[in-house]
């Protein structure tokens, strides 16, 4: 087996504290059969109706040949039990992750470079990932590698009651184009109760969802990490000016009155959500909401738009996510789970109806969300249940359409992003204070993460 294939040192390292627990939690990987069939072993963290769409596509690839059966297991908990499972030396053959998990599973050597398997299968890497749309092709690649495939993509978007915009004299049909814009109709679309003027209904809050607060400061052309690998978090002028920009919304409204009408928000996913109730009129969500507003508040009557543009005549900005396929380091059956991967991205272009969608359309289209790939088939296109799927679609044809920094140690960044955005918008503390706080933080773990991947990279070449 090709050294790439193998765990790395670290992994091996890692394995003699793993097995024991790794026996109890999970479920067997290499089951025998006598089909003649190579069964590979397929963990992903989907349930529900999403999972059904992925068994769909599974049992279509089952189908299509006699050599390789796919089984397909929903588990919770896979990001943790998939690494466990690597180091006890018994993973599945294929994982379901998501994108920000890339760089630093690389980096403990848990993943398999798919770009090998590619060029041992007669498949050229460039002209593969050329087929996807800029942004999701980046996200699969790491340190010189493709170490994942995009299952589902998604792009987020401006979403916008337009019953509420013409409740407030707005036209329901014209988003916010700029963040001046947003301000405004925040500001017009916010009311209070006449006599005792507490909120009742707001235009636009940042922290709502409160998933990527990260993301702000790339809005605002900013930036978290140089070029030559420096923790800007601090020393960015833009990332400052995008936190004093949230923290003006909480000046806006009031911090006492926010936190009071806050309470009575509902958690998403359920019909008490706030843009669902009509507390909030604009919120920043992805794809996936469709869904959600279909279930939870149907009848909503709203619209789906770029992102506010910063300075007039830039190109929108908007942050990617996608659900990846990799195949964990020490799988048994790699050049299987390249096969069935290869055929979960590879759809049918030519398909003018629903019978003929197959592989990543098929997927996409049970759970509409848009396709990463740059070609659409005419019945994806044309027949998506998604009223909006063509905004999604130019948002990751967009030059600033955006993702997680590629970092090893990103998931700490994100946090301590997370904890700086909340003390700035609660005026505990001023931007400035908050991202040094970062960056100091940061910095440390950066310097200690080299380090010790020189480490394990010297400890590999002897």
């Amino acid at each position: 087996m090709p050294q790439a294939l193998r765990p790395t040192p670290l992994l091996r390292r890692l394995a003699a504290g793993a097995l024991a627990l790794a026996a109890a939690l999970l479920p067997g990987c290499g089951p025998r059969h006598g089909d003649g069939r190579v069964h590979i072993v397929y963990w992903e963290k989907w349930n529900g109706s999403e999972a059904e769409a992925m068994q769909q596509v599974v049992d279509a690839f089952n189908r299509s040949q006699d050599r390789i059966f796919v089984e397909f297991l929903a588990v919770s908990g896979i990001e943790r039990k998939t690494i466990l499972a690597s180091a006890g030396g018994d993973p599945p053959d294929v994982a379901g992750i998501w994108v920000q998990q890339i760089p630093s599973w690389a980096d403990r050597g848990a993943l398999t470079p798919i770009d090998e398997l590619m060029r041992e299968s007669g498949t050229d890497p460039d002209e593969f990932m050329g087929h996807y749309e800029r942004v999701y092709a980046d996200m699969c690649r790491y340190d010189g590698h493709v170490y994942s495939l995009p299952a589902t993509p998604a792009m987020i978007a401006l979403h916008w009651n337009k019953t509420a915009f013409r409740e407030a004299g707005l036209d329901p049909e014209r988003p916010p184009r700029t963040l001046e814009e947003l301000r405004e109709f925040s500001r017009r679309l916010t009311r209070r109760d006449a006599r005792t003027g507490a909120l009742t209904q707001i235009g636009f809050l940042p922290q709502d969802p409160g998933w990527w607060p990260w993301s702000f400061p790339r809005w605002f052309g900013g930036e978290l990490i140089s070029a030559d690998g420096r923790i800007t978090a601090a020393t960015d002028p833009a990332n400052i000016e995008a936190f004093t920009w949230v923290r003006g919304f909480t000046e806006d409204y009031g911090l006492e009155e926010l936190k009071v009408f806050a309470t009575g928000f509902g958690q998403f996913g359920s019909p008490q959500y706030p843009f669902f109730q009509g507390k909030i009129a604009i919120v920043l969500q992805g794809v996936w909401f469709n869904n959600y507003i279909n279930q939870y508040a149907p009848g909503l009557d709203y619209g789906v738009a770029p992102w506010p543009v910063v300075h007039e005549g830039e190109a929108p900005y908007s942050i990617g996510e996608a659900d990846m396929l990799v195949i964990p380091a020490g799988a048994r059956h790699p050049r299987e789970a390249w096969e069935f991967i290869k055929y979960v991205s590879s759809p049918n272009l030519g398909a003018r109806s629903r019978g003929e969608l197959s592989g990543l359309e098929l997927l996409c289209y049970l759970q509409e969300k848009n396709s990463p790939l740059k070609a659409w088939s005419p019945y994806f296109a044309e027949a998506h249940r998604h009223p909006f799927i063509g905004v999604f679609r130019e948002l990751s044809r967009s030059p600033r359409a955006d993702f997680t920094p590629k970092m090893g140690i990103w998931q700490e960044y994100s946090r301590e992003m997370n904890i700086a955005f909340d003390r700035v918008r609660l005026l505990q503390q001023t931007p400035h204070e908050a991202l040094a706080y970062v960056q100091a933080r940061i910095e440390a773990s950066w310097a200690e993460h080299s380090r010790s991947l020189e480490r394990q990279r010297r400890a590999e070449r002897r």
